[in-house]
């Protein structure tokens, strides 16, 4: 709608050109960063202006909308909550809301309600993964893009660590898509609140109507504390899976992570409810604990065997079975066999969408010389870490004989790399860092890292753990800093170079060097003043990344400065400007690479350069990539690869910025590479890997996914390690599974 008299021509520099709506806190009005880019930009209203309540709610919600920026919510642009006016600008995202879409249309069915199912619980996903919980969310605040739902207004969110904003006693939010524990107790609120207003929200969409609905709010609060929901109308795989999300009690809900897996495997059409219950159209792809076990392995059980001297072998356990809270483990039962009974006995391939998949197959993948582990046999295992409630990936590397893996609730685990089972495991009690994984390991000694249980303040948040590679005995641990997302882009707060650990002491000020066996300081430098700084490996030297604390804390690192570290004594050399912001990206010709990333506002849209640093010299090179390729990148025998969302793979020469080949896969959200002389090996979170030939990308062979995993993943370090013939590959869930590279599992 056009702007009405008295509205501002332009609000902190962005020129106002349609108003878009009005509600309680504000007006959002449509405007162009100066490139031409739509966002939104929501004014708040002048008479809450000068209120400090509405205030602290405004500033909790750019702060919220900042960490969960992703493809699932608009990106905040800019903003500036203590203008005499507070306003924001996000990405303009273009759609009906839900609720618009419901009053003026109809309620949703089949594919178009699957994918805001789907799409709904893995926004919840990426909110709750950074800590925020958003406390409203109702059709008016999920928007329906051509790209898929976006979740909007965290105006009410909070941080997990955060006090619920109720100062004047109001309880805040919309009743019918209100938890209980959200009615009752609001400072008691966490992430399954939204699990339950997720499932109010989708009933909504598939019926018209919420399933506590009354005619007033009062009642309407009533019946969600103590009524059960009104779900006749719901289609009957959709009710299996929401019934459990509207538990009263908060430990009875699955959590974003859970519900994901029970909506992936709804039928594809979700049919309607047929007279008998049944639900009508076919069945999804579903992945089953039988596709998940190779012939040879026994039924699934539901506790990890052990071997006869006591450790643990491997197991079947698919993800599935593993994640569900037992309270509601029949529900997916349930909501399979009704898939089941609707589609017929046909149980498809998840993942097989075309493109080059399973149906491509040739033999030859690892060097010549590679040997398989002794008595090796294809497996499958699932390493279970200190928080089972929080599925997580691991990360691996093999020195000799051994397989070392860490992450999430791990901090370290030894593996047999021939048949997957556990020699010991240290485990972590906290809430892990998503994308922190193991830090690496020497001859002798294996470092990871922990996090702290809730339940133990008085523990560092998170520190560096050094155990015995042998027995897994812990040697030592230190306190660490996390500052190597924000300097380099990268989650690498810790690195092994040599048989010394170099790590960020607790308060971002300095590098502190040890033996990594006995945990000896070898040596300690502060950062040049002003700065914070994460250690970048090159080959066998060490750099330092920095940034200056102004850039930190406006989250815009555009003008990094790197120092040579000296290994044996911490001196740093003398300073490196960089072009920013780029992200360190591997090691060629003895020089470090970066990527230059192509930012819109605070978004990164992909990487249009390449900077290349001689430690020896100081001398920075550039180039420039003759497209903006986005995705994640990685880097293996002196080539950058970029591995889209799709799963479009690109190789680029680093020395030049040129593309030496593209080749489409089937296998989206790929990490990588791994690899060797005759092939690379791409892997997403589902453990779908592919392997392409080094000299020109042409396919060597894909194997079927492995786990129930996410896909379209940007960003995440390489989930394939190379033990001579044998491929290992994390999943999610903490799966991991191995595979002989010249005998790949047949697709199918």
């Amino acid at each position: 709608m056009s702007l009405r008299g008295g509205d501002p021509a332009e609000i902190g520099g962005y020129p106002l050109e349609a108003r878009l709506g009005s509600g309680g806190m504000g007006t959002v009005f449509l405007s162009r960063t100066s490139s031409g880019r739509p966002v939104a930009v929501k004014l708040i209203h002048q008479q809450l202006a000068g209120d400090d309540e509405f205030r602290i709610r405004f500033r909790q919600e750019v702060a919220a909308a900042r960490r969960v920026s992703g493809a699932f919510t608009a990106a905040v642009v800019d903003a500036d909550p203590e203008a005499e006016q507070p306003w924001m600008a996000t990405t303009y995202i273009e759609g009906q809301t839900l609720a618009q879409h419901i009053a003026t249309k109809s309620p949703l069915d089949g594919p178009e309600l699957r994918r805001l199912a789907i799409g709904l619980a893995e926004a919840l996903r990426d909110i709750h993964r950074v800590g925020v919980v958003h406390r409203d969310l109702k059709p008016s605040n999920v928007v329906l893009s051509p790209e898929g739902p976006r979740v909007i207004d965290f105006g009410i969110s909070r941080a997990v660590d955060q006090q619920t904003l109720t100062m004047t006693g109001r309880v805040i939010g919309t009743p019918p898509f209100m938890s209980p524990e959200q009615l009752q107790s609001p400072r008691d609120v966490g992430p399954r609140s939204d699990v339950f207003s997720l499932a109010t929200l989708l009933v909504y969409a598939s019926t018209g109507h919420g399933p506590f609905d009354a005619d007033s709010p009062y009642i309407t609060a009533y019946q969600v504390v103590h009524e059960e929901p009104s779900l006749g109308a719901v289609p009957a795989a959709l009710r299996a899976v929401v019934e459990p999300c509207l538990d009263k009690e908060p430990g009875g809900r699955p959590s974003a992570d859970e519900l994901l897996v029970l909506l992936r495997d709804l039928p594809s059409d979700l049919g309607g409810t047929a007279p008998n219950g049944a639900v009508t159209g076919r069945t999804r792809e579903v992945i089953t604990q039988h596709h998940l076990a190779t012939p040879a392995t026994p039924a699934p059980a539901a506790v990890p065997p052990t071997s006869p001297d006591g450790h643990e072998t491997a197991s079947t356990v698919g993800p599935l079975g593993r994640r569900l809270r037992r309270t509601w483990r029949p529900v997916l039962a349930a909501a399979v066999a009704v898939a089941a009974i609707g589609g017929g006995a046909a149980v498809l391939r998840a993942g097989d969408s075309g493109g080059t998949g399973g149906g491509e197959r040739s033999t030859g993948a690892a060097a010549p010389g590679a040997a398989l582990p002794d008595g090796f046999e294809p497996w499958s295992a699932t390493v279970r870490g200190g928080r089972d409630d929080i599925p997580d990936e691991l990360r691996c590397v093999a020195r000799g004989d051994a397989l070392f893996c860490g992450g999430g609730g791990v901090v370290a685990t030894r593996v047999r790399p021939q048949d997957g089972a556990r020699v010991w495991t240290v485990k972590s009690p906290g809430v892990p860092v998503q994308g922190m994984h193991l830090v690496g390991a020497t001859d002798d000694t294996v470092l990871g890292y922990r996090f702290a249980a809730e339940d133990a303040p008085q523990d560092p948040p998170g520190e560096v753990a050094a155990v015995d590679a042998t027995d897994g005995r812990e040697l030592w641990s230190v306190p660490s800093g996390a500052q190597s997302t924000a300097v380099t882009g990268r989650t690498q707060d810790a690195v092994v170079v040599g048989s010394t650990v170099v790590t960020v002491d607790a308060a971002n000020s300095r590098f502190e060097a040890r033996i990594a066996h006995s945990g000896e300081v070898a040596w300690t430098t502060s950062f040049p003043a002003g700065t914070r700084c994460a250690p970048v490996p090159v080959g066998a030297r060490l750099l330092a990344m920095c940034a200056t604390d102004a850039e930190l804390d406006a989250s815009e690192v555009r003008h990094p400065t790197l120092y040579t570290v000296d290994r044996a004594s911490g001196t740093l050399g003398k300073p490196i400007a960089v072009d920013g912001p780029v992200v360190p990206t591997g090691a060629a010709d003895g020089r470090l690479v970066l990527l230059q990333q192509h930012m819109e506002g605070p978004a990164l849209t992909g990487y249009d350069g390449v900077a290349r640093v001689d430690p020896a010299t100081g001398k920075v090179t550039y180039s420039r990539l003759a497209s903006t390729y986005a995705g994640t990148p990685g880097m293996v025998g002196g080539t950058v690869y970029v591995s889209g969302q799709t799963g479009l793979v690109t190789a680029i020469d680093p020395a030049t910025g040129r593309k030496k080949w593209s080749r489409q896969t089937g296998v989206e959200g790929a990490s990588g590479p791994a690899g060797e002389a005759d092939a690379l090996y791409f892997s997403s979170a589902t453990g779908r890997v592919v392997a392409l030939s080094p000299s020109d990308g042409s396919h060597l062979w894909t194997t079927d996914p492995r786990a129930d995993g996410l896909t379209g993943e940007q960003g995440a370090s390489p989930r394939v390690t190379v033990a001579g013939r044998a491929l290992i590959v994390a999943a999610a869930g903490n799966t991991l599974f191995a595979l002989d590279t010249q005998n790949p599992p047949k697709p199918g």
